[in-house]
């Protein structure tokens, strides 16, 4: 049984929707159909997959549509909100579009629910988004701000406005995917971190991703850009001088701290408090993750580097000799710059997954040898023995995970595991 819109609900919020349909029922769509179900929205709630931890939504009289995507969903619908994982010419979104229905992302739906007073500060990128976002994060609670961390990392925005309270500082991580539908949010402070190509397998082309990119510049109070971008705002460079210098390792990091200290400047935070910060943050999981070092060998998870750019900044984090393990799904990327411009300190390249072949042609033209390692376990058994003291053992893979896992945290996670009980 579908939920009864509330009297209560419509004098609060005005703009909400009699009827909404979700399309998506990952992390954010869940976080969308349980917010606007719990404010007595008539919710209809879809995804291909049948195969969905739906958590409560049944119980919140959220209608359930799995398996399946059909137009007839849309009967009577006033809004659809769609999860970033959701493309744009999905038949029902593009059914949607062609009726004139209102489409939303879920960040659109959770900025609007977010508390009077609260602050957001929103950071895209191609690449070092989840390393801003979070150690923005730490920034202000250093500062002794109340503070959420959401978006694209840790919980989706519509359930930190949930959670959140009136003047609260909302630090969102945002994705090209949580841009495209985006009518009214306005960040306080908006970071563009970086753009490079990728998503080039969803968007069409790099035109399309910088336009979605950079709708997080749309109604922001503040902007910071890298320097030399050609667009307004504050500019920030690797090279700056920053308050104190970050624990973290690898110039793509300084470059990251750079941002985070202009964004946090620019919301009103002492240097005193960025300082404290930069110089205790540990990172983040799966990107450049000392797993451990065993027999003199280091290995490093940077299962989040999943285009060439990224993989490119790992690789530059370290001047030891490297024992890289690349491959996974294929995002539309030339593999063919990135094998030609591999440093000298590379003794050894492992491929995994669905790209092996791609860039193993990308190897054979630039000279590079390799070993096919086929899976993510093959290759750590294989550096495993290659590996000499003084090595740094790097799974930062320049590729998507959809091939053999379900996300990089996943196969971050494997290769931790893998490491951890290597004798």
């Amino acid at each position: 049984m579908s939920g009864t819109r509330t009297d209560e609900a419509s004098l609060a919020e005005p703009w909400l929707p009699r009827r909404a349909l979700v399309v998506g029922l990952a992390r954010s769509g869940l976080a969308a159909a349980g917010a606007l179900a719990r404010r007595g929205v008539e919710v209809v709630a879809a995804d291909r997959s049948s195969d969905v931890d739906l958590g409560r939504l049944g119980d919140l009289g959220v209608e359930l549509r799995l398996g399946t995507e059909e137009e007839a969903m849309l009967e009577g619908v006033d809004l659809v909100v769609k999860s970033p994982g959701v493309p744009a010419e999905s038949p029902v979104v593009a059914a949607a579009r062609s009726r004139d229905v209102p489409i939303w992302s879920e960040v659109e739906l959770g900025y609007r629910l977010l508390p009077t007073g609260s602050r957001l500060i929103g950071v895209t990128g191609t690449n070092g988004k989840t390393t801003t976002t979070e150690l923005l994060g730490t920034i202000l609670r250093t500062a002794g701000r109340p503070v959420e961390v959401a978006g694209n990392v840790g919980r989706a925005l519509t359930d930190a406005a949930e959670v959140a309270s009136e003047g609260s500082w909302i630090v969102c991580e945002l994705s090209s995917f949580q841009l495209e539908d985006v009518h009214t949010l306005a960040c306080d402070v908006a970071v563009l971190l970086n753009l490079e190509p990728d998503h080039l397998d969803r968007h069409g082309s790099f035109d399309a991703y910088r336009a979605a990119k950079l709708r997080i510049f749309e109604r922001a109070r503040a902007k910071v850009v890298p320097r030399g971008f050609g667009a307004e705002g504050i500019e920030f460079s690797a090279d700056d001088p920053l308050p104190a210098e970050p624990l973290i390792p690898g110039r793509h990091n300084r470059e990251n701290a750079a941002a985070a200290t202009a964004a946090a400047r620019a919301a009103g935070v002492s240097d005193d408090a960025i300082a404290r910060a930069l110089a205790t943050f540990p990172g983040v999981p799966h990107r450049l993750e000392l797993i451990r070092e065993l027999d003199g060998v280091r290995w490093v998870n940077d299962s989040k580097a999943t285009n060439t750019a990224a993989a490119r900044r790992g690789i530059a984090a370290y001047d030891a000799p490297l024992r890289l393990i690349l491959g996974g799904s294929l995002k539309g990327e030339d593999f063919g710059s990135f094998a030609r411009e591999l440093p000298e300190n590379i003794r050894s390249v492992y491929l995994i997954g669905a790209a092996s072949d791609e860039l193993a042609t990308a190897l054979d033209h630039a000279r590079r040898t390799y070993v096919r390692a086929g899976d993510l376990a093959t290759a750590v058994g294989r550096a495993a023995v290659d590996a000499e003291p003084g090595d740094v053992v790097l799974l930062s893979p320049a590729c998507a995970s959809y091939d053999q896992f379900a996300n990089f945290e996943e196969r971050g996670d494997t290769f931790r595991h893998l490491v951890e009980v290597l004798a």
